[in-house]
């Protein structure tokens, strides 16, 4: 991360959900100076522009209830295919959605370079779902679940192999809205989760600590972090279509990026749910900004 050119990889795609606006995420982060941020810190970058986002006409698919499967299929893809290329060209994959269903997409592009990858889920929702237990069908809370294998089989088999992730790989940060399938599912699988009760109850520094020695101890070879803007509380983060009252403070998120630069696991970022329409004069993409700062090194001093 600390020599890597970074490339930039919009994907305006609101159709893992019903509610429109997030599609223009990938702009709003850009308006709000992402590239001039990292720049500035020394990074070489290279907007990559726009993944291509097929027409859908929200259809819900007959054999199964989730919303806009094919071209949700379509789009992570296209996602996959361009994450893969920027790796092999040994650049930093920074990818800004859309909603959280891209993660798909993402997963599917970066694991084949990786042997036993990591994932850090920073995020207020589990996306442990699939089709048999979301109560609305909606893809961006199943891209987790998809990584690990379960789920509709044309978005597990994304870049014909599956599962991109082991369960055990994974670590979620900040969940404080879990539905009843995904609560079984993460007994089942043994996913470590840290909800709000334990940043609360012990702090986030300690939070990270333990998740980076965990993930340590599982030997992974690469690190992805996946930050949904509703992970945090949406006081600081207005601008999203989920938001959960009661999250992770604009502070502690920093603090947050901060250790996860300093352990040098980070291997690829992604930064998702900014939805403009629902926005404050782009405060949650300013937000979203300041973040991928201190997740690449800026310091005050």
């Amino acid at each position: 991360m600390h020599k890597l050119n970074v490339s930039l990889i919009g994907v305006p795609m609101d159709l893992g959900q019903t509610r429109r606006g997030v599609d223009m995420g990938p702009s709003a982060i850009r308006y709000a100076g992402a590239v001039e941020r990292l720049e500035a810190m020394g990074y070489e970058v290279i907007d990559e522009g726009d993944i291509e986002i097929g027409i859908s006409e929200r259809e819900v698919s007959a054999d199964t209830n989730l919303r806009n499967l094919s071209a949700v299929t379509q789009a992570s893809t296209k996602l996959a295919n361009k994450v893969h290329d920027v790796v092999l060209q040994n650049h930093f994959p920074l990818v800004l959605g859309g909603d959280h269903s891209i993660a798909i997409g993402t997963l599917a592009g970066l694991s084949d370079h990786y042997e036993n990858l990591g994932v850090i889920w920073y995020d207020a929702h589990a996306d442990l779902n699939t089709g048999d237990t979301s109560p609305s069908g909606n893809i961006h809370g199943m891209p987790l679940a998809v990584s690990i294998g379960l789920g509709h089989e044309k978005l597990v088999n994304i870049r014909d192999y599956a599962p991109k992730v082991k369960p055990e790989n994974i670590v979620i940060i900040g969940a404080r809205s879990v539905d009843p399938g995904e609560r079984e599912l993460i007994k089942e699988k043994g996913i470590k989760v840290y909800t709000m009760h334990e940043i609360d109850r012990v702090g986030m520094t300690k939070v990270i600590q333990d998740a980076i020695i965990y993930l340590r101890g599982k030997n992974v070879d690469g690190l992805h972090l996946s930050l949904d803007l509703d992970g945090i509380d949406p006081l600081y983060t207005p601008g999203v279509g989920t938001p959960v009252p009661g999250g992770i403070t604009y502070r502690e998120s920093h603090l947050a990026m901060e250790m996860l630069y300093e352990s040098e696991m980070i291997t690829s970022a992604e930064f998702v749910e900014v939805n403009p329409i629902l926005d404050e004069k782009n405060k949650t993409a300013d937000v979203a900004v300041a973040l991928m700062g201190s997740l690449f090194g800026e310091k005050l001093m």
